[in-house]
């Protein structure tokens, strides 16, 4: 007969009840990889996109300057009356017409060229026009002006001016905004029988800067759109 363990003095056996259950960690779910790629496409997309931004915004071409109405004009003896000199020597007896006319992004260019008077008292002016549609000629005008030996300021003509007067006749330039115009009034001269050049009497210029300030005035009016 088998008998129990303690009945028969030997260690009694010990049975140990579990209460609670220790539950295994759930393995770590792995985030697709999809995702991953998505970010990354997405944060490269916005880096380039700035980049492309920042690469046009360099190429971008400067905006024209406020050209305060004035515009390229190609012919520039139509504009110009010239009623003051006319009325200091004599009729407007001619027109050697315009010349080469430059109209760029830059800048453009234009010409005219006329007399006055008669005979031996006929006069010669040029007038150049210059529109600087991007850079401001401002900064250097006075000094452009004394390297050409037009030192006497001239007040009421446009922002800044300046006249040269001699016995040969008169230089002025004049600058407004963006516009410059240049004045040359001279003596005109001839060949004689020989090929020999002599020189056509001369009105009086003195005060001949009166004259071509209003002419200056009158012009850059016309000149505006």
């Amino acid at each position: 007969m088998i008998s129990e363990p303690e009945l028969e003095g030997g260690a009694p056996f010990e049975a140990t009840e579990v209460l609670t259950e220790e539950r295994a960690p759930r393995p770590r779910r792995a985030r697709p990889p999809w995702r991953w790629a998505l970010g990354g496409a997405l944060a490269a997309s916005v880096l380039w996109g700035g980049g492309l931004y920042a690469y046009h915004a360099g190429q971008r071409q400067p905006e024209g300057v406020d050209l305060r109405g004035y515009e390229s004009v190609e012919d520039l003896c139509e504009r110009a009356e010239l009623k003051g000199l006319e009325a200091v020597l004599g009729d407007r007896s001619g027109s050697g017409g315009t010349g080469p006319y430059l109209d760029e992004p830059a800048m453009s260019e234009s010409s005219c060229s006329a007399e006055f008077g008669e005979g031996e008292r006929q006069q010669g002016v040029e007038i150049t026009y210059t529109l600087h549609k991007q850079t401001d000629p401002g900064p250097e005008f006075a000094a452009r002006a004394k390297q050409h030996d037009l030192t006497e300021p001239i007040g009421g003509v446009g922002e800044q001016a300046f006249f040269s007067g001699s016995e040969d006749g008169g230089r002025m330039w004049v600058l407004d905004g963006q516009a410059v115009l240049e004045f040359s009034l001279y003596r005109n001269y001839i060949e004689d029988e020989n090929g020999e050049v002599t020189e056509r009497g001369a009105p009086d210029l003195t005060g001949i800067d009166v004259p071509l300030s209003q002419d200056a005035l009158a012009l850059l009016a016309a000149l505006r759109k």
